[in-house]
């Protein structure tokens, strides 16, 4: 609902400061130097991607796996130098997954801090520090009532969604190659958006938006005692016996040398995996329904003509506001939150006043006073020429949920940052973190898996109306 009040957030810091969070100008200029460089200039910068487990903010402080990681890794990198003057300090540049190898190599960053997987074809670009987790397998995970499969060939012609610039979609192809030289129709390997990490992708098949995803096992194992709705199918995969770990350029043997002993001796195996991704790094949240649930679909069916009608009147994509309504109400124009919020779009009555409707149990007048307070948004704080559509879309989004001047003080500590104010996913949703903590963070990441959600039901619901 617009204008949220902060939530407290009861999630406990594990990195000892928020140092890492500082962005000086020159830590984004390209530098490609080994690790005697590196102490010279008392900066690492690690690239990492913005997620639930990896990395994400609460109070405004940095968490996760990576994180932890990070910081034993400072303390290892400056053992014996008391000054801090002279320490060496770890910097966090935040990118998108298929961003993480292209930054590394264009000099925007010195580790790629997260889990790869270490293909020949990722050791031809790069040099690895491995150990954090071995014989690991790619394994495919379907959803629960999506029809058995003993062998690939019974995906022969059929969908599987995976993270956009992973190795599972590496490995599908190669898999492909196969099926093709005995003369059987491809697998149908699609990258999810390039906002979604393997964890959303798992999601998109537990809410039976996707039937099938490519993970590696120990993830399956994890989310499995979250998801409920997931069949882990152990006997197909794409890979096996693989080792994970962080990447630095071929051209710093120093710097990898130094991270592997880092592992080999500070880094126990799988301290670091296991229950305590769920335990520290789960985050709470109302997971997507089932879609095809018997009462969100009549809603949906009910009010959709309401939401085309506006979202067509303002230039809006209807799916997207629709998103946006599920995570306000559930679509549920009876419900009234604590602080008077009403109906469909959770608007105080209030602001559906100044858009011009007084009658919010109306769902007609409600979807309508929504969308246009959203046309409000984008002409009044997101109205810069430059913003791509997708994250004009998600700017507004979080706007409504915290408030235009809340989004005003997100866009300019973003560029305080060195981050870019004209992009939420991985650049103002971190700002967002830490003045607001994780609620408009996890509110715009909800309504973006529902709207791709939305997307992709409707897509399979034509499909089989043409078939």
């Amino acid at each position: 609902m617009p204008f949220t009040a902060n939530a407290a957030d009861d999630e406990v810091a594990l990195t000892e400061s928020s140092d890492l969070l500082q962005f000086p100008f020159y830590i984004q200029e390209p530098f490609v130097g080994d690790l005697p460089e590196i102490k010279e200039r008392k900066i690492v910068r690690a690239l990492v991607t913005y997620g639930k487990s990896d990395f994400h903010l609460a109070n405004g402080r940095p968490l996760g796996i990576q994180i932890e990681l990070l910081n034993l890794y400072e303390k290892f990198l400056n053992k014996g130098i008391r000054r801090d003057v002279n320490k060496t300090k770890v910097k966090i540049v935040p990118v998108h997954f298929d961003q993480l190898i292209p930054a590394l190599e264009a000099g925007r960053g010195d580790i790629v801090a997260a889990f790869l997987t270490a293909t020949p074809e990722r050791k031809k670009q790069l040099s690895f520090a491995l150990g954090n987790a071995d014989n690991i397998s790619e394994v495919l995970v379907s959803h629960k009532d999506a029809p058995e499969v003993n062998s690939w060939q019974d995906l022969s012609g059929k969908k599987i969604y995976v993270m956009h610039g992973s190795s599972y979609a590496e490995h599908l192809e190669a898999l492909n190659f196969t099926l093709k030289l005995r003369g059987v129709k491809p697998i149908k390997v699609i990258e999810a958006d390039g906002n979604l990490l393997s964890e959303d992708v798992l999601e998109m098949v537990n809410a039976g938006v996707m039937r099938y995803t490519v993970i590696d096992d120990y993830k399956a194992r994890l989310w499995e005692k979250v998801f409920k709705d997931i069949r882990i199918d152990n006997h197909l995969k794409t890979s096996q016996g693989q080792s994970l770990g962080w990447a630095v350029r071929n051209s710093n043997p120093k710097l990898q040398a130094n991270l592997q002993e880092f592992v080999n001796t500070q880094v126990k195996q799988g301290s670091l995996l296991g229950n305590t991704l769920l335990n520290r790094y789960f985050d709470h949240t109302a997971w997507i329904s089932r879609l095809a649930n018997s009462e969100d679909r009549n809603r949906f069916n009910r009010y959709v003509p309401f939401f085309k009608k506006y979202a067509n009147e303002y230039e809006f994509d209807y799916l997207a506001v629709v998103a946006q309504g599920y995570q306000e109400s559930g679509l549920d124009n009876s419900k009234v939150s604590h602080r008077g919020a009403r109906g469909i779009m959770q608007l105080l009555p209030s602001t559906a006043k100044e858009m011009g409707y007084n009658d919010l149990a109306d769902p007609e007048q409600n979807i309508a006073a929504g969308i246009k307070y959203l046309a409000w948004l984008r002409e009044h704080y997101i109205n810069e020429d430059d913003i791509e559509e997708s994250e004009r879309m998600a700017l507004i989004w979080a706007a409504y949920n915290a408030g235009p001047t809340k989004m005003n003080q997100m866009r300019r500590l973003a560029k305080e940052m060195n981050l870019d104010p004209n992009a939420w996913f991985g650049n103002v949703e971190i700002a967002a973190g830490r003045i607001i903590g994780k609620e408009t963070v996890r509110y715009v990441s909800n309504v973006y898996k529902y709207y791709i959600a939305y997307t992709l039901a409707l897509e399979l619901e034509n499909q089989r109306e043409d078939e």
